[in-house]
């Protein structure tokens, strides 16, 4: 049973990926965002960061516990590689709590964290974190020394209990290994991958959305990636490029209200200190409210930034680095709303429609009638 479920995730994996690589990005397609991106638009524009995704997809029909249908996977961003061996300075921030982030409390006391931050649904984060340790153990063999610095991972959840088999297990500790020894950079598959397999936002089918931009503070450059886990927001809720499309497409399809939830990671070259880092995070909120996004009571929106620039540490026991003023960083947080806008808007385009447990549909964004949306309202670049 496993073999062939493996061999039914590489076989969907290939054909989501061949349609993704096909699908224009919404920037490609004219959305009008604010900003200059990076030469990927992705979080893997700030260099070091590596992302791997496994997708496991398969049965359907009825819901039985532990066998499926399966619509389900993780994400993996490591925030320096996989063979970095230390730790990345990070700060955290919870629009709404109804969710979990394993290992924030860590964050949150010492301003830092080892990676990788690994994203998947509601009922894998125990498995998840727990992989992660054992990952991490087999690399320096169970050492306690070494393995002290990867003993409280980070992973971060939303519900896929529409599509998928959320409480059957399905995530394995291989799967989990898979994702973090594939790991890479360059371009990063966007919709309904990895850990947004089964997501939904806005009524439509979504999932892995991501972006970046750089921006200049003085004389030296930045750049700002961000990478969202996007499953929440009604669908007459949805703005794209600040035209109120949800409530045009909402009139053909009405849907019950969904809060649901979003995970934000972002990644910056900045040298920033914990307390601005957290300001970033804090700023993932405009961007979602850029899209139409407002946390309800049962949203679980965490974020979460991490800078690349780690500061040497000195034998006297202090640390030694020059960081950017915080009276100098507005372009370092206009740029993770911006970049947040448009991933979540990403993770929309790339969404396609999919059938889950009891017959559950998600239909994907109608691209086609949002671009004349768009044109009506003078918001379409076509040059």
């Amino acid at each position: 049973m496993g073999k062939l479920l493996l061999l039914g995730t590489a076989i969907l994996s290939l054909q989501l990926s061949a349609g993704a690589s096909a699908a224009q990005r919404a920037r490609e397609a004219g959305v009008p965002f604010d900003g200059e991106p990076g030469p990927l638009d992705a979080i893997t524009d700030v260099t070091g960061v590596e992302v791997g995704q496994v997708t496991l997809i398969s049965g359907e029909g009825a819901l039985v516990l532990g066998k499926g249908p399966v619509r389900t996977g993780l994400t993996a961003i490591f925030p320096k590689g996989k063979a970095y061996p230390g730790l990345v300075q990070a700060g955290t921030f919870v629009a709404n709590g109804t969710g979990e982030m394993t290992g924030r409390a860590l964050i949150d006391e010492l301003g830092e964290f080892s990676g990788p931050v690994v994203l998947t649904g509601s009922g894998s984060v125990g498995m998840a974190r727990d992989s992660v340790q054992a990952w991490y153990a087999r690399k320096t063999g169970g050492d306690p020394e070494r393995t002290f610095l990867y003993t409280l991972p980070v992973v971060a959840e939303t519900f896929d209990g529409r599509l998928n088999d959320t409480f059957g297990q399905h995530i394995k500790p291989e799967h989990v290994f898979e994702a973090l020894d594939g790991a890479k950079g360059g371009p990063v598959e966007e919709g309904s991958v990895g850990g947004g397999t089964g997501m939904i936002a806005y009524g439509y089918k979504a999932g892995i959305g991501t972006s970046s931009r750089r921006i200049t503070i003085g004389k030296l450059s930045y750049t700002v990636g961000v990478l969202v886990q996007a499953n929440y927001g009604a669908r007459e809720q949805l703005l794209i490029a600040g035209v109120p499309v949800g409530a045009e497409l909402a009139h053909a399809a009405p849907l019950p209200a969904k809060e649901g939830s979003i995970i934000v990671v972002i990644a910056t070259d900045a040298p920033l200190l914990p307390s601005e880092l957290r300001r970033l995070a804090l700023r993932a909120t405009h961007g979602i409210a850029r899209d139409g996004g407002m946390s309800g009571t049962t949203s679980g929106d965490l974020f979460l930034a991490f800078t690349t620039v780690v500061p040497r540490r000195l034998e006297n026991g202090t640390l030694q680095e020059d960081y950017v003023d915080p009276l100098s960083v507005n372009p370092l947080l206009a740029a993770t709303v911006w970049a947040t806008e448009e991933a979540v808007i990403n993770s929309l385009f790339a969404g396609r429609a999919m059938t889950g447990i009891d017959g559950h549909r998600a239909d994907a964004l109608p691209v086609s009638e949002v671009l004349k949306l768009l044109r009506s309202a003078h918001r379409l670049n076509e040059s």
